[in-house]
């Protein structure tokens, strides 16, 4: 398939010397781009990167008997089912939190009075530009999912001693859902969250 000129004059990212970059492929959620090289070595060569449209955002939502609601679905990429922490993608330029709010609402049907946001995280940067962040919901409040219509959900209601059991086992892969939790976990133990979620995420 032929390159679309995406950028023609040379420019410097760190040690690598870029000297074009084509975009091969391009859609509303993704651009993959080809990009002439000469390595920090010196040596000619190719780049491949994914850009991403949307910032990644997961939520772990905790009520008040310490039990997280998870999502599963079909991931096409890996042709395998995955439950997760609700998470999504959120337009760059939009507040994380406030997608992450609707990434919630539309997958569980919950909405949190408290927020607490974690660490901002790469996801696989390597190859890719994809960011993401982290947050801890609680004060739940349940009402009616609203998915994408490309979307087939479930909903697991796990104890998080169960959930972090998954975690540490691999019966759970997902990027976002691990550091998620064990960031939560830690958290937790550092006293740096309300003793009223605190108090079940320790005892896992």
């Amino acid at each position: 398939r032929s390159l679309t000129p995406f950028m023609t004059a040379k420019k410097q990212i760190g040690p690598w010397t870029v000297k074009s970059c084509n975009a091969g492929y391009e859609n509303p959620w993704i651009r993959l781009e080809h990009n002439e090289v000469v390595h920090p070595d010196g040596s000619d060569g190719i780049y491949g990167v994914v850009r991403f449209k949307n910032f990644a955002v997961g939520v772990l939502p905790i009520d008040e008997d310490g039990h997280v609601w998870l999502v599963g679905q079909h991931r096409f990429a890996f042709d395998r089912y995955s439950w997760e922490l609700p998470e999504g993608g959120v337009p760059r330029g939009e507040d994380p939190l406030a997608g992450a709010k609707r990434e919630l609402r539309e997958e569980t049907g919950i909405t949190a009075d408290h927020w607490h946001a974690m660490t901002r995280f790469d996801i696989s940067n390597s190859v890719t530009d994809e960011q993401g962040q982290g947050f801890i919901a609680w004060g739940l409040h349940r009402g009616d999912c609203a998915p994408d219509p490309s979307e087939q959900l479930a909903l697991r209601r796990v104890a998080f001693a169960d959930l972090l059991k998954e975690v540490m086992s691999g019966a759970i892969s997902d990027s976002l859902t691990l550091i998620m939790v064990l960031m939560a976990r830690e958290l937790a133990l550092q006293g740096a969250l309300p003793e009223a979620i605190s108090r079940h995420i320790r005892a896992a």
